[in-house]
């Protein structure tokens, strides 16, 4: 029985410690409003917008790990969560306003108005948000 317990997820391995899950605090990104408060408020705290397209399987991957490791507070940054195929238009005004590229997924951390770090696709997991606290 221990294999199958192993394989959906019962692991009782002596040593193995259970990893503490983190409730990662999204913000849904849902007005181009929003995308003004963010400029506004990078200057006294980071801001991070993680955009996902729903139906891909690597932005899911991109984001599963994402979760998994963020570690942050929303004391020390806003996380904003972008569904780009609900709001495409915002997609597009991020890229507008903010001078990239539009990539899916793509991670932005800005700053005092400016994108100061940004990756997509496997990068997002590179880069070490603590740095822009």
């Amino acid at each position: 029985m221990g294999i199958l317990n192993r394989i959906f997820g019962k692991d009782n391995t002596p040593g193995k410690e259970e990893k503490e899950i983190i409730n990662v605090p999204w913000i849904p990104l849902v007005s181009l409003d929003q995308l003004v408060e963010i400029k506004e408020k990078s200057s006294q705290k980071t801001q991070i917008i993680f955009k996902h397209s729903t139906t891909c399987g690597v932005s899911r991957m991109v984001m599963n790990r994402f979760n998994e490791s963020y570690t942050l507070s929303s004391d020390q940054v806003d996380l904003y969560y972008l569904d780009l195929h609900s709001y495409r238009n915002i997609s597009n005004e991020v890229a507008n306003l903010f001078q990239l590229r539009h990539e899916s997924p793509q991670l932005l951390i800005i700053k005092n108005g400016v994108v100061v770090a940004h990756d997509s696709h496997s990068g997002i997991s590179q880069l070490n948000l603590g740095e822009y606290v």
